[in-house]
């Protein structure tokens, strides 16, 4: 896999300021943010420096029984020619039936028959793309009552069917420890880390006793807890933080990447 390094997720609100922050060593941005033929002056900026830029799918829907729509995978593929980039990467997650749009990344059944849809639907998202496709792991906000397998079998037989790479989000997996139970560590025993693109790290909120995956915090110490331990089993060619809202002080970023930095280094807990 290509070494990424540590990065930060490009948005425009804080354009200037992932530009000017330092130890930033590629940057991921929203595709459906973004138009290929008029990209914005700070991602050829950071292009033009040579970090790398990975554009990010949301809506693509791979998990569905229908096919991923052609124009959404057209218009990733253009992102990923114009940003000149190492690979494309979307959530494994439903979002959409009969026309209808779901509004959420939801769990796809883990079920050997929904397995063999979405291959289907991977192998054409890959066929459609001209640079490889990685799959990140969705917070779940419930589970299906006819699961079959856990999220690290499902992840682990896909990749054996389509080479698809991982996007893994440790964020997304004590989002899951917490909400339903599912023991995050144990998760990462479960997926097959040989296939690993990049890390997603990111805060969140809690209310009520529900962990809410907000992008709009501080990483919590258990969210890097689980950084860790996913970095004593390997070696990820890159760890991204997420922050999509209430965007804090430059200073404050700088902290966070020193944060995640330090967690890919030390011993899990």
């Amino acid at each position: 896999m290509e070494r990424l390094g540590l990065g930060i997720g490009w948005r425009s609100e804080i354009d200037l300021t992932v530009e000017r922050l330092a130890g930033v060593e590629f940057v991921e941005v929203i595709a459906e943010n973004i138009r290929p033929t008029s990209l914005p002056t700070s991602l050829r900026v950071l292009r033009e420096r040579g970090l790398p830029v990975i554009p990010h799918g949301v809506s693509l829907g791979v998990g569905g029984a229908e096919p991923p729509s052609a124009a959404t995978l057209a218009h990733l593929a253009a992102c990923a020619q114009a940003l000149d980039a190492p690979l494309v990467s979307e959530h494994l997650a439903f979002v959409r039936a009969g026309g209808v749009e779901a509004g959420h990344l939801l769990p796809v059944p883990r079920t050997r028959d929904a397995l063999k849809v979405v291959a289907q639907n991977v192998r054409q998202a890959q066929d459609a793309l001209p640079v490889p496709l990685a799959l990140e792991n969705v917070a779940a906000i419930f589970g299906w009552p006819e699961d079959e397998l856990t999220d690290g079998q499902f992840l682990g037989e896909l990749v054996e069917l389509t080479g698809v790479r991982l996007l893994i989000d440790v964020a997304n997996l004590y989002t899951n420890e917490v909400n339903l139970g599912l023991p995050a560590v144990q998760a990462l025993d479960d997926l097959p880390l040989s296939q690993l693109a990049y890390v997603h790290v990111a805060g969140g909120e809690e209310h009520g006793g529900v962990w809410h995956d907000t992008h709009t915090a501080s990483v919590p110490e258990p969210v890097l807890d689980i950084l860790a331990a996913l970095c004593a089993r390997t070696d990820p060619p890159g760890v991204l933080l997420e922050w999509d809202d209430h965007y804090p002080s430059d200073d404050a970023l700088a902290a966070e990447l020193s944060r995640i930095r330090a967690a890919t280094t030390r011993p899990p807990t």
